[in-house]
């Protein structure tokens, strides 16, 4: 067993459990000219977490634990995205429509894909999910299931959304979650302090909240 430090207390995981999952870092929520900056978002704010994240990427490598990457993204005919989901946002530029790096959250899409520097490896994990949550129409369960695990440190984007829907499903089926702080962002600042601060309320009601420095020190036992 070991312990990273953390709000609202200590983290304990058996690394024989622990898995890495980093959600939707792709170019098109990440990069300038890609969806969300069309949408008037400032992704500087997303791209600064990119460093954090690869280290994170790099203590889970080097400790030999399972890494687990999803993409937001939908079949091109639009079947797995249902107009709740689809005729939000900004109308003249939705899920499905030409976007500036190809259709926009379709897989296959250059925009779908996660950003060059955190690029999977041979044998990690990457899920395409079609919801905000990556249990949603996922294999995700049978993954974790197959795979032995039972806690997961959580990084990327965007905190209050994918990230946050994401750990409320797995603390409802049981499993112990920690946000890496500094290597989630949101396109505005005061949702992702409010999301963590909701994470970690009354005990951890979903789950804990630790900086990079702390895993990736604690994973090197």
């Amino acid at each position: 067993m070991a312990t990273i430090p953390a709000d609202p207390f200590d983290f304990t995981f058996d690394p024989g459990t622990l898995a890495l999952v980093v959600i939707d870092m792709q170019r098109d929520f990440i990069e300038p000219g890609g969806f969300g900056a069309s949408l008037g978002n400032d992704v500087s704010l997303l791209q600064a977490i990119v460093p954090t994240v690869r280290q994170l990427l790099d203590g889970f490598r080097a400790a030999g634990l399972p890494i687990i990457h999803t993409r937001e993204c939908h079949r091109p005919d639009l079947s797995d995205c249902p107009p709740a989901k689809r005729l939000r946002g900004a109308p003249s530029l939705r899920i499905g429509d030409a976007g500036p790096m190809g259709r926009v959250l379709i897989a296959g899409a250059p925009g779908a894909d996660i950003i060059p520097e955190l690029a999977p490896l041979p044998g990690e994990i990457v899920l395409d999910k079609p919801g905000k949550g990556a249990f949603h129409a996922t294999d995700l369960a049978a993954i974790l299931t197959r795979c032995g695990i039972r806690q997961m440190v959580f990084a990327g984007v965007t905190t209050e959304v994918c990230v946050q829907t994401t750990m409320r499903e797995a603390n409802d089926r049981g499993y112990e979650c920690l946000i890496a702080t500094d290597a989630t962002e949101s396109y505005f600042p005061d949702f992702k302090e409010a999301a963590i601060r909701m994470i970690t309320a009354q005990g951890g009601i979903v789950g804990w909240a630790a900086p990079t420095a702390a895993i990736v020190e604690a994973l090197d036992v």
